[in-house]
């Protein structure tokens, strides 16, 4: 994988950072908000329940959700004037004084065998209307992951657009065991990084997290063996597989939108070039050939071409080429350094690292015209990952705490901070839809 430039290429992509201890659990801070954002309220679930409190506050990770997207600014709980729980209770005279555009009210009610019953209603508040309205029976173990489905449903009645809370985030830590050792783990966190769950552990690093297209399956590059692999793991059941172990470079894993194949790249031939691998014959494709490096493909979501990053032209720029192989053709001109493409679901943007004078942004290409712009107003940027519905990029930054995740909405407006209390997080990788 090529990072900023500190030395011979080569090294650039078996680099692995000296990381400091780490606590998996995300923290997300909002940096900047979008002016202007939609007024919402979302009131307190009613619970009936056997215990005193809910298992999980519905009303706040909702309200969170929206807050996260840039969206809409949800109304503090306690300038809420009233507290219903169903349509019937809203005085909707009360929330227009407020200045509310929408309304959220639910009931979350406990069932026999561990299970629940969740009921919402979304209100227009001007227009005095239901928008939506669902009761959903849900599993103990998933009242969170519903409270981010409900999230997807409003914020797809409101702006037409689909919700992307209800998806996951894959990255990297790196803490330091009871012993003083240090130890990698390669962590899948719901998309707001609560409920972090460990994948793997490993005493030597991880990197390049990739989700098959159905978020069943990551690929990834582990040095367990002391030489790079790139393995398949199965996300629930923790079953895995080494699929590439050539001696020398095996890296920079990349899905194709059938899930069938992987791009990567290898030096199995004395060179780092791209493959392609078929996964079910275990058939490897060499793509490229040339004597410049040749590291971090991405498949069009169409599947046709790959791009990838070369410093055939002197410095790393991004190029294209057919995903059966063929001559490739640059993409990138502006700057001193463009790296890591990724492609934005719909095809139409390419996420990278764009450098230029020795700071190293998040940007934004535009296929059609080929234009540029700069998102992230950090200097030491890296990994871009789209999230599913394309509204927003994550990719691991530094700022005064140490190494963070950041995300910023793609036109530049809405910025968070996903931190952790001590260490490093990298390489995050933001997932599909799962149905």
């Amino acid at each position: 994988m090529f990072h900023r430039p500190r030395g011979p290429l080569t090294a650039i992509i078996l680099l692995c950072l000296a990381w400091t201890p780490v606590q998996a659990v995300l923290t997300v801070k909002i940096t900047q908000g979008t002016e202007g954002a939609l007024p919402i309220a979302v009131v307190p679930f009613q619970w009936q329940g056997a215990t005193a409190v809910p298992p999980q506050r519905f009303h706040a990770i909702i309200g969170d959700d929206l807050r996260r997207s840039g969206r809409f600014r949800p109304v503090a709980e306690g300038d809420l004037p009233a507290r219903p729980h169903q349509g019937s209770e809203v005085d909707f005279g009360n929330w227009r004084k407020l200045g509310v555009d929408n309304l959220v009210v639910g009931r979350l009610e406990a069932q026999p065998g561990g299970r629940y019953r969740v009921e919402f209603q979304l209100f227009d508040v001007y227009k005095g209307v239901q928008l939506a309205g669902y009761s959903i029976p849900v599993e103990g173990g998933e009242l969170r992951r519903t409270a981010h489905h409900i999230s997807d449903i409003i914020y797809q009645k409101l702006t037409g657009e689909r919700g992307a809370f209800a998806t996951y985030i894959a990255y990297v830590t790196e803490d330091v065991d009871p012993a003083g050792k240090r130890r990698y783990t390669l962590e899948v966190a719901d998309s707001d990084g609560a409920n972090p769950q460990t994948l793997l552990t490993s005493g030597r690093p991880i990197m390049s997290p990739a989700w098959s297209p159905d978020g069943s399956r990551l690929a990834y590059v582990s040095f367990e063996s002391g030489n790079s692999a790139v393995y398949v793991q199965r996300v629930k059941t923790g079953e895995r597989e080494q699929v590439s172990g050539f001696e020398g470079i095996n890296s920079a894993p990349a899905w194709s939108p059938d899930g069938r194949f992987l791009a990567l790249t290898l030096s199995r031939d004395g060179n780092p070039e791209i493959y392609t691998l078929a996964l079910d014959s275990g058939t490897f494709r060499r793509i490229t050939r040339h004597g410049a490096i040749d590291t971090e493909p991405n498949w069009s979501p169409d599947g046709r071409h790959i791009v990838f990053t070369s410093d055939r032209g002197g410095r790393a720029q991004v190029y294209r080429v057919a995903a059966g192989g063929g001559e490739p053709a640059r993409l990138t001109f502006e700057g001193d350094y463009n790296a890591r493409p990724r492609y934005s679901p719909d095809g139409e943007r390419l996420a990278m690292v764009h450098g230029l004078k020795g700071a190293y942004h998040v940007a934004i290409m535009d296929m059609a015209t080929g234009s540029l712009r700069i998102l992230s107003d950090s200097s030491l940027d890296e990994t871009p990952s789209f999230a599913p519905n394309g509204s927003m990029v994550i990719y691991a930054t530094n700022d005064a705490s140490g190494a963070v995740l950041a995300a910023v909405s793609v036109d530049g407006r809405t910025r968070q901070r996903l931190s952790v209390q001590q260490g490093r997080v990298r390489e995050p990788a933001w997932s599909p839809f799962i149905e």
